[in-house]
């Protein structure tokens, strides 16, 4: 492996750590509707489990509102008891076809432990993004042994390397502020 090849490995090891903690902050109910609150919930429809937005179209028709429309009728009922036994803590009430889940108001005791929550998924990528720098400067000090690499050039690497990184955890930190501000907002 060539350093160019271990700093591209490391970027895209922090890349995905990031994109993770994203997808798992859209699944934090905020107060208000969004379709990514649910779509990922899984549904035991047609004797195998498949994701609620394989089998529905999810809208928001009102900040306070989800709509869940299944594309068969059959699976209203599979769809309601995925929703009622998910940790979500939302009822849903079905309405014939439709599936309409009301989003309650977050009490002061629920968003503080949901920004505790985010501060744990936070925490968990950059510890996925240090193992991403930890690998990268074993790649380094690998080839420097080997000698493919000069101590200057070793040097170098570890600071563009430390560079990478900063920035990566300086997005998650970007995140996690915008998130607990959305969470707290009342």
């Amino acid at each position: 492996m060539t350093l160019e090849e271990a700093l591209f490995t490391a970027e895209e090891g922090m890349e995905k750590a990031l994109a993770y903690m994203s997808h798992e902050f859209a699944t934090i109910r905020t107060g208000k509707a969004s379709p990514s609150l649910v779509e990922s919930l899984d549904v035991e429809a047609y004797g195998t489990a498949m994701k609620l937005k394989q089998l529905a179209l999810i809208t928001a028709p009102e900040p306070r509102l989800l709509l869940i429309q299944p594309f068969d009728g059959a699976t209203v009922r599979d769809i309601e008891r995925a929703l009622n036994e998910s940790r979500i803590g939302i009822v849903p009430a079905v309405d014939g076809k439709l599936i309409r889940i009301p989003i309650p108001e977050l009490s002061e005791e629920r968003r503080k432990e949901l920004t505790r929550t985010v501060k744990q998924i936070a925490e968990e990528s950059r510890v996925r993004i240090r193992a991403c720098r930890r690998e990268a400067m074993e790649t380094a000090k690998k080839l420097q042994k080997e000698g493919k690499l000069t101590e200057d050039d070793l040097r170098v690497a570890e600071t563009e390397i430390q560079k990478l990184t900063d920035r990566f955890i300086e997005q998650v930190d970007k995140q996690v502020g915008s998130k607990e501000a959305e969470l707290m907002k009342i």
